[in-house]
């Protein structure tokens, strides 16, 4: 742990949008924390395509950057939307970049999933697909409550607000099930 008190989570959102409802729902988790939690937001944006070739020669800056912010966070949480029934590619080119070995930084974190997307099932292929990844990872994921927000285009307001009171609820549920988690990998490690 960071400290007696103190909580840090990584925050990593498969989106690159502008106006993308995972970002909002991320921006809504921070408002949202439980006292002593900091939460950060990596930027993935810069990540070259996976290439062994490349990786070959080390690890490009932005992709050692999320590997030493995954090494220092005492926990993750992904923000993942759902394109053609999964997560998408930015998220799992991020993932398999800060994978690669040496030293795999992810091997057991805990961790927690929020995604946003226009069905009504809310990301759940996309969820259970990064989920799939979490166990290669040795990522240990908090299985309740699920925050999957269906139909995002109504449930955010024009500036990004997360309007919806159950969402809201949600992700203040899964943050204080994270932490609790996380205190209790920290005192079996």
């Amino acid at each position: 742990m960071s400290d007696a008190t103190g909580m840090t989570v990584l925050a990593i959102c498969g989106s690159l949008r502008k106006a993308s409802y995972n970002m909002a729902a991320l921006r809504t988790a921070i408002e949202l924390r439980p006292p002593g939690m900091t939460i950060e937001i990596a930027d993935i944006s810069q990540f070259p395509l996976y290439n062994e070739d490349v990786r070959a020669q080390g690890f490009p800056l932005p992709v050692e950057t999320l590997r030493q912010q995954i090494k220092a966070a005492d926990a993750l949480l992904f923000a993942t939307p759902e394109y053609n029934y999964s997560m998408s590619g930015v998220l799992k080119n991020a993932i398999d970049w800060a994978s690669r070995p040496p030293d795999q930084p992810f091997a057991g974190k805990p961790a927690a999933i929020i995604g946003a997307g226009a069905g009504m099932a809310g990301t759940a292929h996309a969820q259970g697909d990064l989920r799939r990844a979490f166990v290669f990872l040795d990522i240990h994921p908090i299985n309740r409550p699920e925050v999957r927000i269906g139909q995002a285009h109504t449930k955010f307001d024009a500036n990004g607000g997360l309007t919806d009171e159950a969402a809201r609820g949600f992700i203040r549920d899964m943050l204080v099930a994270l932490e609790s988690w996380t205190r209790q990998i920290a005192r079996k490690g």
